[in-house]
């Protein structure tokens, strides 16, 4: 069952063997930034940047996926001051109840992930992107001043884009269409669900929009690309920038869907945290729309360059397995970001280059490998600034 805990209760190595703490004043102590999957990859990254500038955040996790308790224990010895944790589930309406009362701004993660999940189990799909999402919205509602809210959808609302005509070029299909070759996917795309996770998503991605005009809720959209950093344990399901740097480290064989040269639009993970503040900076101004986010055109790669790159910071080629394209996935995706970067000045500072080699060196120090030889880079560009209160 769900289990508050304080900052100050226990270190987090065993979580069973943490007693409870008091819930009025672990929760309501003062105001707190709630994340929801907190302890996964991109809420870590959140997490660690707002803990950072001395914020209260909330992490509200079932601890469910492999990796988070490793990113919960470093946030915890890193940013322990200011970090709350309460272990509990998206759908379970009380505990989300619970942990939004006291909530200023609540970032929403926590989902389900994985296509070939939903294809072998849609209704727990479901229950927990759709249902879970309902009853958080629900939650915020029924505040008397309602928390602004970020929520995390996905590309794949958009569907197989089968209509699109492609050419290959190299390692790497490129749309015929000038104006996607230049721009990539916008918003005005229409929404065209694949598989039950793009239904389940898709379902809570347009609850999300439609509460704000319903009911007035604070509300934002992102509509994701990959994303890839640092605290990524990637499986072939999800994560698969990490996947395969991880594959690479360990001497693994890496196995593709497809023929590994359909392109996405690769974001690094602090770029992504930028986004993020900007939204909540800005909602007055975004509340009730959605915004693709992704690297864009200029951080496209296909899975074969993205290996050949990976094979260059190893020194060796990777070896590599073909098998079936998978229900739902496309020969490309490119986020069209114009929108966002016009409505709050955020464009993404770090190149495809500059970000696998982080992400690169930072799996190499968590497993206390010697660092890799990899080029030196420019310095990422600047960002607008972010308000993080």
């Amino acid at each position: 069952m769900a289990q508050p805990l304080s900052s100050t209760s226990a270190p987090l190595f065993d979580l069973a063997a943490l007693p409870a703490a008091p819930r009025a004043a672990a929760l309501a102590a003062a105001p707190y930034t709630l994340i929801t999957g907190g302890a996964g990859f991109v809420g870590t990254n959140l997490a660690k940047r707002l803990l950072a500038a001395g914020q209260r955040v909330l992490v509200f996790d079932n601890l469910s996926r492999s990796g988070v308790a490793h990113n919960l224990h470093w946030l915890h010895a890193t940013h322990g001051d200011h970090l709350l944790v309460y272990v509990g589930d998206i759908r379970d309406p009380a505990a989300v109840r619970e942990v939004v009362q006291h909530a200023e701004a609540v970032f929403h993660f926590a989902a389900q992930v994985a296509v070939t999940t939903s294809l072998d189990d849609p209704i727990t799909d479901f229950d927990i992107n759709a249902h879970g999402t309902l009853n958080l919205l629900e939650a915020i509602r029924a505040q008397s001043v309602p928390p602004p809210l970020v929520f995390t959808s996905t590309n794949k609302v958009y569907g197989g884009l089968e209509d699109l005509k492609f050419t290959l070029g190299g390692a790497r299909y490129q749309p015929t269409d000038k104006g996607t070759r230049a721009h990539g996917i916008g918003e005005q795309r229409p929404l065209d669900f694949h598989s039950p996770y793009g239904c389940s998503k898709g379902t809570a991605d347009q609850y999300v929009r439609d509460y704000a005009r319903s009911y007035g809720l604070p509300t934002v959209v992102f509509r994701m690309s990959c994303i890839y950093g640092p605290h990524q344990y990637g499986t072939e399901d999800q994560g698969w920038v990490a996947h395969f740097a991880i594959r690479a480290l360990e001497n693994q064989p890496v196995s593709i869907y497809g023929d590994g040269q359909q392109v996405r639009d690769i974001l690094f993970v602090e770029d992504l945290v930028d986004a993020f503040l900007l939204a909540r900076q800005h909602m007055p101004q975004l509340a009730g729309q959605a915004f693709n986010i992704g690297g864009g055109v200029q951080n496209t790669v296909s899975l074969l360059e993205l290996l050949q790159t990976i094979g260059q910071y190893k020194g060796a080629e990777i070896p590599l397995s073909f098998g079936p394209w998978r229900t739902g996935d496309q020969q490309y995706y490119v986020s069209d970001i114009q929108k966002f970067r016009l409505a709050t000045g955020w464009q993404p500072r770090h190149s495809v280059a500059q970000g696998v080699a982080k992400l690169y060196q930072w799996l190499c120090e968590s497993r206390g490998l010697p660092q890799p030889k990899i080029p030196r880079f420019a310095a990422p560009k600047s960002s607008p600034k972010v308000a993080l209160a």
